[in-house]
């Protein structure tokens, strides 16, 4: 079996100029990927080197001194991605997530049984560069419920969370024709182990004239401290978002996957569960010499 990896690179740029900083990862997120729990140390023990207290899982925070990308040092297996976000939000997630961080199951059926309203926003920037019925494949979309003109036009959307699909959604079959004239990519990369690998394998599902639009957090972390550099002490815990672009970031692994940014959009967003901002960015490939 594939052990779990640790970061010596960016994820954004590939530069190795990184700061570290000690953090701990949520218990709930070690228990669903790597199967470990936390641990209470106590005196009946013996342990004279060891102070009685709770042991959690250690990992790190890691900041590339070039492009700004913030992430945990931890690079999920493929399997332990799988065993993280299986059935998402569904019955036995919701129910396992609310053991840990009581409250949970409240808040997925108040904020996230809906659809978050500022999709018609972004909608609304997308649709003048569109048809007015667009081909739409939505790569990591869930159950399709926030998928962009979900109703107004054909959506096929590819998830691993296997979540039962939302009215005028369709599966998409692994290997599709490159036919979408938008392709979307939202609220993933920040989830993933090889964010290059995720565009790299969505190269082959645009055609000439495919728009991609690429979507992440614009975290909190990094908007306080801009031009978001010396983050990692900041960033002591993580959870399912295991990535934080700054923009240069995002700029600098489209481009090394051979996309080139042709607008940027930064929206405010409250979702009830969560108030921030989210950047997206429009996305082509590059014209070949």
């Amino acid at each position: 079996m594939k052990v779990l990896q640790l970061a010596d690179a960016c994820i954004c740029c590939g530069g190795r100029d990184l700061a570290s900083s000690p953090a701990v990862l949520m218990p709930f997120v070690a228990s669903r990927a790597l199967g470990q729990a936390p641990l209470e140390i106590t005196a009946d023990w013996g342990l004279h080197d060891l102070r009685p207290g709770m042991a959690y899982t250690l990992c790190h925070s890691l900041q590339c001194r070039d492009c700004g990308a913030l992430f945990l040092d931890m690079r999920f297996t493929p399997a332990q991605m799988a065993a993280l976000y299986e059935g998402y939000r569904g019955p036995a997630y919701t129910q396992q997530r609310d053991r840990f961080e009581p409250g949970y199951a409240a808040t997925v059926a108040r904020d996230y049984t809906r659809r978050h309203t500022y999709i018609a926003e972004v909608e609304a920037w997308l649709a003048p560069r569109l048809p007015a019925r667009p081909r739409v494949l939505d790569w990591g979309g869930g159950d399709g419920s926030n998928t962009p003109f979900l109703g107004r036009a054909r959506v096929r959307v590819h998830d691993i969370s296997g979540a039962a699909l939302a009215e005028g959604a369709e599966r998409a079959a692994l290997h599709a024709a490159p036919d979408h004239d938008l392709l979307v990519c939202m609220q993933v990369l920040e989830h993933v182990a090889d964010p290059l690998a995720v565009l790299q394998e969505l190269l082959p599902l645009m055609a000439p004239h495919t728009l991609l639009y690429l979507e992440v957090p614009h975290e909190a972390l990094v908007r306080q401290h801009p031009p978001g550099t010396g983050l990692a002490p900041h960033k002591r815990h993580w959870h399912e978002h295991v990535n934080f672009f700054t923009p240069a970031a995002l700029h600098r692994l489209a481009a090394r996957a051979g996309l080139r940014v042709a607008d940027t959009l930064f929206l405010p967003i409250d979702n009830g569960a969560r108030q921030g901002e989210v950047m997206g960015m429009l996305l082509t490939k590059e014209t070949q010499p």
